[in-house]
């Protein structure tokens, strides 16, 4: 229970204060397990402390790899097989060099560990690349390399352990083909299944419900079969199987990405502060040991950006690109959960030295998840690769009245866009110097065209109420309901839909789109009213007319928030009121601006 709370709830405060939720989950796995001393879940599991460890990792690399969808790369296709096949090998190569040299391991420990270190993976890297909101390169590069990095560190872990055998004389050479051999079956194996079950999915066989329940247990078994054929190779089964069923177009892929994203932050979450708690103190006293600080260091400033800058020779990579790809590598639970098994079997094989692999790898993990953590936000937004502080909004639909509120908007929110199937009906957005997109918002080609990452708010104004729940209901998992927000219901009973297609009703049950169009026609126009200390929003009230529409606020610390049939946000002393009003309020709006003005050239006069 303790676990689960403290893997949540770091999660919670992660979001609350812009946060990296990793550096959270790990603080709080320290304080609760070698520090406090109140959990020891090696213990308390026991025989089923690396097993469930091992099924959660597999969970985890398979929704991560289920996003590896080939048409997202398309363009820069070329760095990103740079970054995971030479990239990888020159971080094989110096890492080990510096676990030698620096971290004083022998050749032979020192191989194996350089192997697994080069991975990233998806239960780190993504998490931050969510908080960072990079734009659409370099987080689909960094991405990519995590997820398929990872099971490659491992199987590069485990080719030197199976390389140094043979040169001791422990193992024959029959032992390296089947290495190899096992590495195809698990690829083959898991793009198998994965083909299979997506051609089952398409072909009707397996009903709506039961298809996250199949596909969360055939993931199990295809990692189980393929890791008893040979240790490891479980993590290759399962992102092939993922990368097979992102790239098979399954018309309910969407479903299953989101229900094994849910389960895969609630692993996370857990397998973190398992891992931190189960360390000892002993081990967390070996981390300020000289060498593994220096290994550390070298690590980050030498052999990542090394790596990076040498396999992106001849890319389109710009150099700002190479710089934050260069220096964001946080290691994860794969690192920590493969080193432990490595450990093992090379003191086994006599290699004593290896005693000191969990408590470098420890130091390697949360080195990098904190410095990366911390600093991926404010370099990508230094380097221009970030979307910036500024969320943007979206509108679904175009008319008279979307027009209006857009050019008010775009005052406030320089990052807005208008989105509709009709590039001619988008016509006079782009004629006023609006930001447009011409596309199906359900459509894929959308979704790998138009990168939303910068985007945090939507609004819903198409002329047909289904179609505005429908969009709604598919955008949920990326917005969140309380970013959401659509027009009211034109036709039919609103009773008639379910309180979870509704949404957030922008500015009143009785306002729906063909109704603030008309207005529009009426000659209904935007007022903006500054409150000041003249003119208060008791004031504004009080020439406040029944046929004003009420839009959003515009805080004075530069934030908007919209008036809905269940908010009434407040306005306060310095921030802009933007109504919609009829005709006959212009004489008001002149009275108002010229009083605005009398009282700021006639301040009050302090009492003496």
């Amino acid at each position: 229970m303790l676990i689960i709370f403290l893997g949540v709830i770091s999660q919670w405060l992660a979001w609350a204060f812009r946060l990296p939720a990793i550096v959270l989950m790990s603080i709080a796995g320290l304080i609760v397990g070698p520090i406090l001393g109140i959990i020891h879940p090696e213990e308390s599991f026991g025989e089923l402390f690396n097993p469930v460890i091992s099924l959660a990792v597999a969970i985890i690399l398979f929704e991560g790899s289920l996003n590896l969808n080939f048409k997202e790369i398309r363009g820069f296709n070329k760095p990103v097989w740079r970054i995971v096949t030479f990239g990888a090998f020159i971080a094989w190569i110096c890492g080990s060099l510096a676990a030698h040299y620096i971290a004083g391991l022998s050749w032979a420990v020192a191989f194996v560990i350089g192997g697994l270190f080069i991975v990233t993976g998806p239960t780190v890297i993504l998490p931050l690349l969510r908080q960072a909101k990079l734009k659409a390169r370099p987080a689909a590069i960094l991405k990519w390399e995590g997820i398929i990095v990872d099971p490659f560190g491992a199987l590069l872990a485990l080719f030197a352990f199976q390389f140094v055998l043979f040169a001791i004389g422990d193992e024959t050479a029959a032992a390296f083909g089947l290495f190899f051999l096992a590495s195809l079956f698990a690829v083959a194996l898991g793009a198998g299944v994965g083909w299979l079950l997506g051609w089952m999915f398409e072909k009707g066989q397996v009903p709506e419900f039961l298809k996250a329940p199949i596909v969360f247990g055939v993931v199990l078994l295809t990692f189980v079969l393929s890791d008893i054929v040979m240790h490891e190779t479980g993590l290759l089964a399962v992102t092939a199987m993922g990368m097979v069923m992102a790239n098979m177009h399954i018309a309910s892929i969407n479903d299953m990405r989101h229900f094994k994203e849910n389960i895969s932050v609630l692993l996370i979450s857990s397998i973190f502060v398992m891992l931190t708690a189960s360390l000892s103190m002993d081990v967390l006293i070996e981390i300020f040991n000289w060498r593994i600080i220096a290994f550390v260091l070298a690590t980050l400033f030498v052999v990542r950006p090394l790596s990076i800058w040498l396999s992106t020779i001849g890319t389109d990579l710009t150099t700002k690109e190479k710089t934050l790809i260069g220096w964001i590598a946080p290691r994860g639970i794969v690192a920590l959960t493969v080193s432990g098994y490595f450990a093992g079997v090379l003191l086994d094989a006599g290699f004593e030295d290896a005693e000191l692999l969990t408590a470098l790898t420890f130091a390697l993990v949360f080195s990098t998840v904190v410095a990366h953590g911390f600093t991926i936000g404010w370099l990508g937004r230094k380097l221009g690769l970030a979307t910036g502080d500024d969320p943007g909004i979206i509108i679904v639909g175009v008319g008279r009245f979307v027009l209006k509120l857009s050019e008010a908007l775009s005052e406030y929110n320089k990052n807005l866009l208008i989105m509709d199937p009709s590039w001619g009906r988008l016509q006079p957005a782009r004629l006023a110097g609006l930001k447009t997109f011409t596309g199906e918002i359900l459509s894929e080609h959308t979704e790998y065209e138009l990168d939303m990452t910068p985007y945090e708010t939507m609004i819903l104004a198409g002329e047909i109420d289904s179609y505005n729940a429908l969009v709604m209901n598919n955008y949920v998992p990326e917005f969140g309901r309380e970013n959401l927000y659509k027009t009211a219901i034109h036709q039919g009973d609103p009773a008639d839909y379910h309180s979870s297609l509704k949404g957030r009703t922008l500015f009143g049950n009785e306002w729906n789109i063909h109704e603030l169009d008309r207005k529009v026609e009426e000659g209904y126009t935007i007022r903006k009213t500054q409150l000041t200390e003249q003119y208060s929003y008791e004031d504004y009230k009080k020439k406040w007319s029944a046929d004003t529409i009420l839009l959003f606020v515009y805080r004075e610390q530069g934030k908007i928030e919209f008036f809905t049939s269940d908010n009434f946000p407040e306005p306060k002393l310095g921030d802009t009121v933007v109504s919609f009003t009829s005709p006959a309020r212009q004489s008001d709006r002149i009275q108002e601006r010229l009083e605005n003005k009398r009282a700021k050239n006639n301040p009050p006069q302090p009492k003496e």
